[in-house]
């Protein structure tokens, strides 16, 4: 098993964690890069798990205006102290969520801020869909529990598949900015402007 010190590198700028972390998690792998990477995120995600109890009130406005200048994005992202606040790397982040906003259309930040009146309206024409699919009534609470989670994807900011790494949700991209920055981070707002 042979760790190179660009392979320390590339996962160093690709999850922003120190050397012997790196070096460490390549050698837990084997030297298997995507291992290596799964076992950073993980650490990262219990760090993150650790944070979220911490208090946030600090932060910044990410904004995004679209090359076309027809659409703007800005994003309220807070952290726990202003020294992080004023990092680039944060304020990175703030721009790119403000990015993923203009480009994603995101109406509401989490499932909880949907509408009772707007899901159970969604719902109606669901069931009607499946009901002239001649879908079996007994699958109806299952198919629609998929189809519930799938609305959220797409109309919730935390949810949504992030433009710049589908791989990853925006709210799995913030624990990764906890878990790289040491601080509890959330989004705490949005705006999407359009002429």
């Amino acid at each position: 098993m042979q760790i190179t010190t660009q392979d320390i590198q590339t996962l160093r700028e690709k999850l922003g964690v120190g050397v012997m972390d790196a070096k460490r998690a390549l050698a837990d792998a084997q030297g298997d890069f995507t291992k290596a990477e799964n076992l950073l995120r993980a650490k990262g995600a219990k760090s993150a798990e650790k944070r979220a109890s911490k208090e946030t009130n600090q932060g910044c406005i990410g904004s995004y205006v679209h090359s076309t200048g027809t659409m703007a994005g800005l994003v309220a992202v807070a952290c726990e102290t202003d020294f992080v606040a004023r990092t680039d790397q944060f304020k990175q982040l703030a721009h790119d969520l403000a990015l993923h906003v203009v480009a994603a259309k995101p109406k509401y930040l989490k499932p909880e801020d949907v509408p009772q009146e707007e899901l159970a309206k969604e719902e109606d024409i669901w069931r009607q869909q499946l009901a002239n699919e001649g879908k079996p009534e007994k699958m109806f609470d299952k198919i629609l529990e998929g189809k519930r989670q799938k609305y959220f994807q797409e109309v919730c900011l935390l949810q949504q598949l992030y433009v710049k790494d589908d791989s990853m949700t925006i709210e799995q991209v913030v624990k990764e900015y906890v878990a790289r920055l040491g601080e509890n981070m959330r989004i705490t707002g949005f705006s999407l402007l359009s002429l």
